[in-house]
């Protein structure tokens, strides 16, 4: 006669994610037993002799925690965010780590298509005006009728064409490698030297890897039309901030960054001084959409495990 079956055994780091677990359709799934434990010391008692089906570790920081399983058991370390560029280098052999695809991808282009609005039609100009008590009508630049190149057609990128259609843009897309698809024709990145000089806006969703690393740099920005504005949603090292303060310093392009090399952004960088450059904090992901759609996720990989199917969003193994 055999036993009852083992619960799954997950840690989430956190009280926040617990709740929002609880709180999606059906609550915890059954035949789970759930822990708190954030990485920052050992595992908890109730993992002692036990395999940790699913680790949670913590949103931000997460890398620097991930020594903490070198030894321990894991079925799955579940990530909280869609990069992982900072993952290998810190997460201990032996390990299956999934990244957080389609938790952030709607708040990151959300974030996107502000920043370019914003900055079309000047509305920190107009923030500062009124802060300086002053009424300051001016014509801007619109969305509608750009000349969109979009780089980057990872979920991030797709779910900002999504964004885009509604505003009657003209969009270029751009990925790691040529191909056709059923909205017509996606660009190979080699061929951005003939693709640059026609962008007006230029939306910037690629992953951080050696081939993106630096991408837009002063070659780059130096191809673009003057006057063209730049989204950066990928990550900090995607840019070199030395090319982006020179091109903002002359005037010549604009630039929306939610990302920055370094991160964050030194107290009174010349980039924050600048009318033409907006800066957000890297909050792309940031919004009350992340935790029950991370919570969602959780519970699909729950789900998952229990069945003995693989989990979703597998990106790494070590």
């Amino acid at each position: 006669m055999t036993g009852e079956p083992r619960p799954l055994l997950v840690t989430v780091p956190g009280a926040t994610l617990r709740r929002a677990l609880e709180q999606t359709p059906g609550g915890v799934p059954d035949g789970v037993e759930l822990v708190e434990w954030d990485l920052a010391g050992p595992p908890p008692p109730e993992a002692s002799g036990r395999r940790i089906d699913i680790v949670v570790p913590p949103y931000m920081g997460a890398a620097e925690r991930l020594g903490a399983l070198d030894g321990v058991e894991v079925g799955l370390v579940q990530s909280q965010s869609i990069g992982y560029d900072d993952v290998p280098d810190a997460l201990p052999a032996g390990h299956v780590f999934a990244n957080a695809a389609s938790v952030h991808e709607t708040s990151t282009a959300e974030l996107a298509i502000g920043l370019a609005i914003a900055s079309q039609r000047g509305i920190p100009d107009f923030v500062r005006a009124a802060a300086a008590g002053r009424w300051a009508p001016a014509r801007h630049a619109s969305l509608a009728d750009r000349r969109v190149l979009l780089l980057g057609y990872g979920g991030v990128g797709r779910a900002i064409e999504a964004r885009l259609a509604p505003f009657e843009v003209e969009v270029t897309r751009v990925a790691s490698r040529a191909r056709e698809d059923e909205h017509g024709r996606v660009h190979g990145i080699d061929e951005l030297p003939t693709l640059l000089p026609e962008a007006e806006i230029v939306f910037v969703a690629v992953p951080l890897g050696d081939a993106t690393t630096r991408l837009v740099d002063a070659a780059f920005l130096e191809a673009l039309p003057e006057g063209a504005l730049v989204v950066n949603v990928a990550r900090g090292p995607v840019a070199d901030t030395d090319a982006i303060l020179a091109e903002a310093q002359s005037g010549r392009l604009r630039f929306a960054l939610d990302v920055t090399d370094p991160e964050p952004l030194p107290e009174h960088h010349p980039l924050f001084a600048l009318p033409n450059v907006l800066v957000s904090p890297h909050v792309g992901g940031a919004t009350t959409a992340m935790m029950p759609r991370m919570a969602r996720l959780l519970r699909e990989q729950i789900e998952r495990m229990s069945r003995g199917d693989e989990p979703r969003n597998i990106v790494l193994r070590t």
